[in-house]
Order: C-alpha cells, then sequence, then structure tokens
C-alpha cells in the first residue's frame, strides 16, 4: 500500500549520451523503481528514498547536460493514467537497452 510518505514516483528522463543514460536506467532500478518507457521509470518510494534518489540523478546531471524530471503521485493518481497502443513490459529487458 502506497501512503503519503511512501508515493509513486515517476522519474522521466533525456540524455544524449548512452553510457550516461544506461548508468541512470542501471541506477534507478538499483533503487527499486521500475521501467515503464524507455526513458522512464517509476515506483513508490518514501521521502527519504526519494530524496537519495534525488541525490543520485543531480550527480549525474553533474557529469553532462541532461533534463531529468521527478514526479511523487499518489497512488490513485498513478492509476489514472491512460496508456494508449499497446502495454509493454521492460522487466525481461537487459540493462543494454540504450
Amino acid at each position: 500500500m502506497v501512503t503519503m510518505s511512501n508515493l509513486i514516483t515517476l522519474v522521466i528522463y533525456d540524455i544524449s549520451s548512452d553510457n550516461l543514460r544506461y548508468n541512470v536506467a542501471k541506477f534507478l532500478k538499483s533503487k527499486g523503481l521500475r521501467r515503464i518507457q524507455k526513458s522512464a521509470f517509476a515506483g513508490p518510494l518514501t521521502s527519504s528514498q526519494r530524496s537519495d534518489v534525488e541525490a543520485g540523478l543531480r550527480r549525474f546531471a553533474k557529469i553532462e547536460p541532461v533534463n531529468i524530471q521527478l514526479y511523487p503521485l499518489t497512488e490513485a493518481s498513478f492509476n489514472q493514467r491512460i496508456i494508449i497502443g499497446v502495454r509493454i513490459d521492460y522487466d525481461g529487458e537487459d540493462d543494454i537497452l540504450l
């Protein structure tokens, strides 16, 4: 169950460097987030975990220009999302996906 201190965090990013994009994806997976699109991850995080993820992503942003956005969402708002087209399961893909 997701509580107010344990919101679903949506992370989206535009990163031109293949290597940096790979490392960001690997980092987000290590923090328990799940890939929902090629450049988007989501999952429940406490405020402390969200701060940790934010700090890690800020370190990546010092390497080169990137655009990374974090959205804390309630479970209800996340569940109201609309998916158009086919639902893709990224769980089975290797980390080499760029």
